[in-house]
């Protein structure tokens, strides 16, 4: 009983097969047929008579196959989509559809219709029933990249490099997808391969010059961003990487150059235009040119409002630009500001004769002793000059106080350009210690001409 069933299945099996096998066998003859049918009747003819059949049986596999296969070989996408969506969805009911074909042609149509979500969707019911296809790994990765998921990108890509691994589009768009994932050692010997065949790709080469400087590779990085500067599509981004790092090592003369060059570019995206300007106006104030810096500063304040700290900036830079001693103390070089200090000290006390006995010159301040002649008074006087903006405390207060004592001074002046605290006024209260704060010590910049 047992044999007899047995045989009964093996039997169904084979009849199954051979159905199947038929079916193939006649579809393939089908296929060759429309080919020839195309030739001899040519497209228009062949449309016609499987519309006719359409009409009849809206779900006439073949049909729409054949319809399906010439919208496709010409790229109308909308079609393609809606025929192989309508075989997709009646393949339930009619096993002899291709489902892997049909879902693949709905992710493609649908990826060029720019409808990236539902291109994803196909082609993940695609890559299920053939994971090995090259072309819907492909798509599927390019889908993926739209959607930011690069690390799902890359898996696509590196299934399709398995399957060839001399395409070099494959090394193109997986070099692509490892950099777009913050994977930039990985990406490098791909698009390194992209380079060696295509030299001329501008989007690898700024791609592997950002790896690089990423991987450490600075000094070759620079030289590509370098290269890339005149180019109208990357020279933008190129500048702005090679001038931060010209700012990076203080080559303030050469960032400057970078940021010029792309100033020069031709339909530079503004929020690049934005980064480029802000840069190049620090940069300039590097250089203690601050005429300059603030004319990109104002550039900025009418391109978008409230950029960073473009309004702080230009309130600060303005003010410094109509008073070249405030510019002095706030950034020159440790002589300059020292002989500033000297001159302070002579404009401060009116009519008398000061002689300068030491000059110490710590990270925060400058502090000078000296001895001060009026036909009325003389002493010994300690000043202290800060030229930080913050505010500064009673504990630094109290450490001046404590130096006057120890060096026997008469009398001392703390002065900086931000402002004392409330318990550092208090502090002096009573003590031989004056306060001068940023209203005032402009006030005796602007009296003071250096060249006396």
């Amino acid at each position: 009983m047992i044999f007899s069933i047995l045989i009964a299945v093996i039997v169904a099996l084979l009849l199954i097969t051979i159905i199947f096998t038929v079916k193939g066998i006649k579809r393939k003859d089908e296929k060759k047929d429309v080919s020839q049918k195309i030739q001899k009747k040519g497209k228009s003819a062949i449309l016609k008579e499987a519309e006719k059949k359409l009409a009849h049986d809206p779900h006439n596999v073949p049909s729409l196959e054949l319809i399906g296969d010439l919208y496709y070989g010409e790229k109308d996408w909308e079609k393609v989509w809606n025929i192989y969506k309508t075989l997709y969805d009646i393949s339930s009911v009619h096993p002899e559809v291709d489902i892997a074909k049909s879902a693949l042609r709905m992710g493609i149509a649908a990826y060029n219709l720019g409808k990236n979500e539902d291109a994803i969707s196909a082609l993940m019911l695609s890559i299920k029933k053939d994971p090995n296809n090259f072309e819907c790994n492909m798509t599927l990765g390019r889908a993926l990249m739209k959607s930011n998921a690069f690390d799902k990108a890359v898996y696509c890509f590196k299934k399709a490099k398995a399957i060839q691994p001399e395409n070099n589009e494959v090394n193109m768009l997986l070099g692509t997808a490892l950099y777009k994932n913050q994977k930039y050692r990985d990406c490098l010997p791909f698009l390194k391969r992209v380079l060696d065949e295509n030299p001329g790709n501008k989007e690898v080469l700024f791609e592997m010059a950002v790896s690089m400087t990423e991987c450490g590779m600075g000094d070759k990085a620079l030289k590509v961003f370098m290269h890339l500067r005149p180019d109208p599509e990357f020279g933008a981004q190129a500048c702005l990487e090679a001038g931060k790092m010209h700012e990076r090592v203080k080559d303030f003369a050469n960032a400057v150059k970078d940021y010029e060059i792309a100033l020069r570019l031709p339909n530079v995206q503004e929020q690049i235009l934005l980064q480029i300007k802000y840069r190049l106006a620090n940069t300039c104030i590097g250089l203690n040119d601050i005429s300059k810096a603030l004319i990109y500063l104002r550039q900025i304040q009418a391109a978008k409002q409230g950029y960073k700290d473009v309004d702080a900036l230009v309130t600060r830079y303005a003010e410094l630009n109509q008073n070249k001693n405030l510019q002095t103390y706030l950034m020159s070089g440790t002589s300059d500001f020292v002989a500033l200090c000297r001159k302070f000290i002579a404009t401060y006390y009116k009519d008398a004769f000061v002689k300068v006995e030491d000059v110490q010159v710590a990270s925060e301040s400058v502090e000078i002793i000296c001895e001060v002649e009026t036909s009325k008074w003389e002493a010994k006087q300690m000043f202290r000059f800060y030229r930080t903006q913050n505010v500064i405390g009673d504990i630094n207060v109290r450490d001046f106080h404590s130096k006057l004592r120890d060096t026997k001074c008469d009398n001392g002046v703390c002065i900086t350009m931000g402002n004392f605290s409330e318990s550092a006024h208090k502090y002096i209260d009573g003590r031989p210690v004056d306060l001068i704060e940023k209203d005032e010590l402009v006030k005796i910049l602007k009296r003071i001409n250096m060249f006396n």
